[in-house]
This record gives structure tokens, sequence and C-alpha cells, in this order.
């Protein structure tokens, strides 16, 4: 049985192809259409899937689709909203001004730069009409309290309407392809936890989803068995965590739906002793379940913004967050006795969470799907609609995407110009140009689905020089306070990261950081947050042979077993696609080399930076 699986179409729409429960292609339609984070129907991503899965539409059984029909949907919206003013009737946090006094108290100086800001204790300052606007928006109880009920009003007729809008949508995409009749609708919950539990290989585990937004739901508890998936608690909407951590992304002059990994980088330069209490006293943790009141008035967290220095709101606001999510899993471990946790839902992007949920107390194993986010809901319910029942195989991979011939990548060197060689051994010309210091780009092989570039489609350097996040993110155009990420030889892993067992599986993907032993601090600095952590993507031979052998002939040559990993795209830009997508990639971002395929290409702009 052949089941197309398409995601919401609202952000990061993508379509997979499942058979019986294996994954034949997943790809966003962001890589086509070169439009990040891409709103639509994805076309190109199904004529891909098609295409190289050789695959007719007659042969396609259903069409499994992450909402249910708008008016449903409205219906949902209404339910949770009443169910939510019912329980935080008479909420007032009375204290906030006094509260926030003293918080002033606690700020520290600080003279140590935070790359990425004018100075350490930069905030939001947006002038006097706009600050005394925040503070009697967000800051007076009973103004907060009013701009609080406005704010639902407004979202449920915007939420209805791109309800509607989507539907008109899908149905006339899939009419084009002549699928509109095999149309499935399901629950949006239920995506995410179908994804994280089926691809997880554990017969038993504690299934967590958190995310914004999902048919009356910001997340849900559920416990997977023997193949089986059984809801045990819903988190209603407007409890949601990734609204909560959305308005601080948007507060602190980033894009909400975009820049949240922002965030969770600047959170590690602040105080979370500044800010968290307050936050904490807006936050009701009770019974595996939590509310947060007021959470969708916006100028509360931009009043904090214009008034507290960056770094300490953004740690604020990461701290509760892990307080919410572990709070919730610990009570669920216990109630279940599961010692095994599997995550999906955008909110789960946030790895310092991840970790957080990792150390919690009976918590020994943790799996993260990969494409945690909405772009990977087909998957799941393609997976869920398609399931032989029982425990499958752990995934292995995701590169799920297209690939390309040799003569395909030879024309696009051609058509631009580029000299190019082939070597005779790849794996150690590549390690002898990364360990002098040149920055090399990996398109090779399928690409990567999901957020995260894993070899294919990825940007190496050594990690000896810190300063590396500062002038490759300069060159590539981008503005970031984590540092990159490092891909480390599998058989490494205990050498470079503590307490990694139970969590190597998910580590293959990059979802989740670990403390770093002494070891990692000093062979790869570039990639050590300044909490001591890094997000490593493991890397297997029989995974990815040829990316494998690179760092193995790095390691040689250098003795450490790891290397810088970023994506290979510019600023703003999806993760490159296509040969011609990464020839101009690797022009635009002055790339010393390019390994295109077999072939090899040196910069023309070599030497002349």
């Amino acid at each position: 049985m052949k089941v197309l699986g398409i995601s919401p179409l609202d952000k990061d729409a993508s379509a997979s192809l499942v058979e019986d429960g294996r994954i034949l292609f997943a790809a966003g339609e962001e890589r086509f259409s070169r439009q990040k984070q891409h709103a639509g129907f994805p076309r190109q991503a199904i004529e891909a899937a098609l295409k190289a899965t050789g695959t007719k539409i007659e042969e396609i059984s259903a069409v499994a689709y992450a909402f249910l029909t708008w008016d449903q949907e409205e219906r949902a919206i209404e339910q949770s909203f009443a169910a939510e003013r019912a329980a935080a009737n008479g909420f007032r946090h009375s204290r906030l001004p006094e509260d926030l006094d003293n918080a002033e108290q606690r700020v520290p100086p600080r003279t140590k730069p935070v790359p990425g800001l004018r100075h350490a204790n930069q905030s939001r300052d947006r002038g006097l009409a706009h600050n005394a606007f925040y503070r009697i928006a967000g800051g007076s109880p009973l103004t907060a309290s009013f701009l609080e009920e406005r704010a639902k009003e407004e979202w449920k007729t915007g939420g209805v309407a791109e309800h509607r809008h989507w539907q008109q949508e899908l149905h006339a995409g899939l009419k084009e392809f002549g699928l509109l009749g095999k149309l499935k609708r399901f629950e949006h919950h239920l995506s995410h936890a179908a994804n994280s539990y089926l691809a997880s290989g554990l017969e038993r585990a504690l299934i967590v989803t958190l995310d914004g937004y999902g048919t009356g739901l910001a997340g849900s508890i559920s416990l997977g068995e023997g193949g089986k998936i059984r809801r045990l608690h819903n988190i209603r909407y407007p409890n949601s965590l990734g609204t909560f951590y959305e308005a601080v992304t948007s507060s602190l002059g980033f894009r909400a739906d975009r820049h949240a990994g922002k965030i969770v980088g600047l959170a590690a330069y602040g105080d979370p002793s500044v800010l968290t209490d307050v936050l904490m006293d807006r936050i009701e943790i009770k019974d595996g379940g939590y509310r947060l009141h007021e959470n969708l008035n916006i100028y509360f967290s931009r009043h904090l913004a214009a008034r507290f220095p960056m770094v300490d709101v953004a740690a604020a606001y990461q701290t509760a967050l892990e307080r919410v999510a572990c709070a919730v899993v610990s009570y669920w471990v216990k109630q279940t006795g599961c010692d095994a946790v599997v995550l999906s839902g955008g909110v789960v992007a946030n790895v310092k969470m991840n970790q957080r949920i990792y150390e919690v107390d009976g918590v020994k194993r943790l799996f993260v799907y990969p494409n945690m986010g909405d772009g990977g809901c087909g998957t799941g319910l393609a997976l869920y609609m398609t399931w032989p029942g029982g425990v499958g195989q752990p995934i292995g991979d995701v590169y799920l995407g297209p690939g390309y011939t040799e003569a395909e990548i030879r024309e696009s060197l051609d058509r631009a110009g580029l000299t190019y060689t082939r070597p005779g051994y790849m794996a150690a010309e590549v390690a002898r140009r990364i360990h002098k210091g040149e920055v090399v780009a990996r398109f090779a092989g399928r690409m990567e689905y999901g957020p995260r570039a894993l070899g294919n489609r990825t940007i190496m350097y050594h990690g000896r020089d810190p300063e590396v996040n500062q002038w490759l993110n300069q060159r590539l155009g981008r503005t970031e306070f984590m540092p990159f990420a490092p891909v480390t030889l599998w058989e490494a892993r205990g050498k470079c990261y503590s307490n990694i067992g139970g969590g190597e599986h998910t580590a293959e993907f990059m979802t989740l950081t670990f403390d770093c032993t002494g070891f990692m601090k000093r062979a790869c600095p570039a990639a050590v947050h300044v909490d001591g952590t890094a997000r490593p993507q493991l890397i297997r031979r029989e995974k990815n042979p040829d990316y494998y052998d690179i760092l193995k002939e790095h390691e040689k040559l250098s003795g450490s077993p790891s290397v810088i990993n970023t994506s290979f795209n510019m600023h703003e830009e999806p993760i490159v696609c296509s040969p011609d997508d990464a020839v101009r990639a690797f022009l635009d971002g002055r790339i010393d080399g390019l390994i295109a395929g077999p072939f090899y290409v040196e910069s023309p702009y070599l030497g002349k930076k």
C-alpha cells in the first residue's frame, strides 16, 4: 500500500511517499521553489516523489493530511478557547509591577561582548512612546487581560480564514493530480505522535508532542506499545509552548516562525535568575499538564524585551520552557513507567530543551523525530496508514530527497564555466584541504529530509578556530548566536560527549545537545557553545561511507574525530537541492571548494579573498 503524505500548507509544505511503513521519498517544497518555508501546495515535491520512485498516480491508495476540514478546525478552536477561559477565570498577576522592579535589581553588569549584539546588556528599547505603551499593554493586569481576550478573537478569525484558504488550495492541487477523492484527514497531533514513535524502533515509549497549534491542541501525551498509539492527555490551545517561544522570538527582533534557534543560542549568555520567576508566576503546572496565562498577549514579552537585556529575557524564556516541558515528561514517565521518550512537534526543534528532557530522572532513552516540525506531518500519517503492525526498525537515515546523476552534475558545472577534477580518493583530498584551513561544501547523494544538513548538502571546516562562527557566517550572510554544529565519528562519541548513551540514535540527526568532554573542547572548540554543549551529528560508515571517510582521513591528520558541519545555503535561503543550486551557493558564498558528486571544484576566488 502506497500513501502520499502532505504536510500542512501554511508553512514548510512537504510531500512524502510511503509504502508499507517504509519511507520511499520525502522532501519539502521549499527546496524546489527556493522559497524558505514554502507555503502552498507542494506540487514540485509531489512530482519529484513520483519521478524518483517510478510511482504512477493510480498506485497511490490514499493521500494523508494533518488537519481536519476548516469547519471542524473552527469547532476545535472554539472548544479549546471555551475550556481555557473557564480554567483561567480570575487570574491576575497583581504583583507584576513590583516583581519587575525587583528583577531590574538582579540584572548583572556585563563587559564581555556577545556576538551579534552592540553591547552585552542591549535591550529592545523602542523609545518612550513604544515603551510606555508596552508597559501598559503588557504590564498592567487589567489592560493585559482585556488585550488577551481581544487577541483570542483575532486569532480565531484569522485561523479559521487560513484553514478555509489552505483547504481550497489543497483540494485544487489534488484535483490536478486526480487524487482529491483519495484524501484522508486526521487530527494534527496524531501525525506528530506517529512519526516520532513509528520511526523510533522502540517497543514501548512515552510519546510527547509539542507545537504551536494543531486541531485545537498545542500538545499531546500518548503511549506507544507494540506499534500502536493510545492518547493519554491533550494540551489545549492557547496553552502553547510554541506560541510562548514565538512571542519572545518576535519581541527580541527576530522572525517568530523562523528564528527560534537564535533565542536558544542567545539564552546561554544571559542570567535566568533575573526574570524566570516572573514568567513562572504566570504558569500553572498540574496533573501532567500546564496552563500559560495570557499567552496570546504579545505585549508582555515586548515589555520585557524593551526593559531588560535581551540575553536575560532569552534566558528566562528558555529556562521556563525547559521547566514546563520537563515537569510534564517527569509526571508521565512516573505514571506510565516508561523509560523511553519520543518527541515531535515544532517546539522540540529546541535542542537545549531536549537535553533537559533527556536528563529527567527515569528517562534512559530519547528519540526526536528528525523532521520534528509540521514538515514531518505528512510522513507521520503516511507511516500510520501503511504500518504493517508490530515494532519496526529505527529510521536509519533521512537521505530521502532527490539525487542527481553524474551527467546532470557535470552539465551544471560546465554551464557555470567551472574547472573541476576527479580525485582518485576524494576523502583524503578533502580532508587535507579542510585540515589546512579551507572551507569545503559537499553536494552528493540524495538530499536530506528535514531542517538539518547531515552531510549530503553540507559545508565543512575544521573545528580548531572558534572565530569561524563570525567570519563564515558573515561570508554566508548569516547572523547566529549558536556555534556551528559538529559531525563526529560514531566510534568517538563517548570520547567527545558526556552522557550520550541512550541518546545516540537521535544524535545521528543533530536534534539534541550534549555536554562536551575536555577532549572535545580542546579538539573542536569552534563547535562548543558558551555553556559547554554542542549539537552533534554522529556518523556511521554504513549510513554514508564517503562522508564518514572524510572525517576518518581528517582524524588521521589532526587527531580530531570531528569537523564543523553547517547547512549548504546562503542566508534566508533553503538548503540547496539541485546541482545548479549548489553551484550558485558555492560561488555566492565564496566557498573555497565544492564536492559535486565525484568531482572536486576549486573556487575561482581561492587566494583572492
